[in-house]
């Protein structure tokens, strides 16, 4: 349970707001300013992931600030970007680039298991600190999580520009993922349940209506019954890959999965291939192609407004997209 802390004046300069989940409640709480070891970001923009939403709904037990989706300002007034990670940088998944998949780091996602951007103010380790390219607006860079997301899953993936695509699911993640294919394979078709969904894979240059057969198949809805449209836009011996977060579980559509032998390559977070971030490509994304925020984003309210954010951002049907606080 999330206790508020009573402001006093002399206590005033020590505290910030924050957004905290309290008994399935989203709330604007005045929590410490954070303090010890680390970069102070300033933040300018924290975007709501349906995780987020999902943990809310779910009532879990976070007794750190929401949000991993994370834009905001230095202490020089330099523009940012966060991978909101804190591996341990020391086990074999770390050193070989593949921190996604720490095995000493239990609680390292800033937003989860530890203290996240929904607040006026974030510390994190330098290594979270992405540069942004000048042309990329502060309040529009929390769309370098979500757009890394995707680019992590796609590079795992052999693809052609003649490759054909297609993506089960338009939400945020979905439509990230349609960014980022459709700057590089001409062929790809997004299976989308909602109006503002399917005009924004119009604006990304993506087609509607999957039909036929597919090289690959993206999965961002997270569900048993989308998945089973994988399996059948796939074409024999296909890829579908997992983009989405299966919080309770799915059933595998294993018959069709088995008699068309297709592949399954699970996706999660982002990290790094070589020296090359995958946040590092997606904030490039974000510079190569501009109309990106005005597509995703739909949504722009106060931190004080946390509470309708939320509750804009989990009703689809009316139109939205990426909802953004701006401390």
């Amino acid at each position: 349970m999330c206790v508020e802390k009573t402001v006093t004046n002399n206590e005033e300069s020590s505290l910030m707001k924050a957004v905290r989940c309290c008994d399935k409640q989203v709330r604007v709480m005045e929590v410490p300013e954070p303090a010890g070891d680390g970069v102070l970001v300033s933040v300018r923009s924290a975007g709501i992931c349906g995780s987020d939403l999902h943990m809310v709904e779910s009532g879990f037990d976070l007794q750190s600030t929401l949000g991993h989706e994370v834009a905001g300002t230095l202490a020089d007034g330099r523009a940012v970007a966060l991978e909101p990670v804190s591996p341990c940088g020391h086990c074999d998944m770390c050193t070989q680039g593949d921190y996604s998949l720490c095995r000493l780091s239990a609680a390292m996602v800033h937003g989860i298991g530890l203290d996240g951007g929904m607040a006026q103010q974030i510390l994190v380790p330098e290594r979270c600190i992405v540069p942004l390219p000048d042309n990329v607006s502060v309040s529009d860079a929390c769309l370098v999580e979500p757009l890394a997301v995707a680019a992590h899953g796609i590079r795992m993936l052999s693809l052609s520009p003649k490759s054909r695509v297609a993506i089960v699911g338009a939400g945020a993640v979905g439509l990230a993922a349609a960014a980022v294919l459709t700057s590089h394979v001409t062929a790809v078709d997004v299976a989308a349940r909602h109006d503002g969904q399917k005009k924004a894979a119009e604006r990304l240059g993506a087609g509607l209506d999957p039909e036929g057969e597919y090289d690959v198949v993206v999965e961002c809805a997270g569900n048993s019954g989308a998945l089973a449209q994988a399996a059948r836009l796939c074409k024999p011996g296909g890829t579908i890959l997992l983009l989405a977060t299966y919080w309770g579980g799915v059933e595998l559509p294993a018959f069709e999965v088995c008699m068309k032998s297709l592949n399954i390559q699970a996706s999660f977070m982002y990290d790094r291939t070589g020296l090359v971030r995958d946040v590092d490509v997606a904030a490039q994304l974000l510079a190569s192609r501009p109309e990106l925020p005005d597509i995703l984003i739909t949504h722009r309210l106060p931190l004080d407004a946390a509470p309708q954010a939320f509750a804009i951002a989990a009703d689809r049907q009316a139109g939205a997209i990426k909802v953004v606080l701006e401390p």
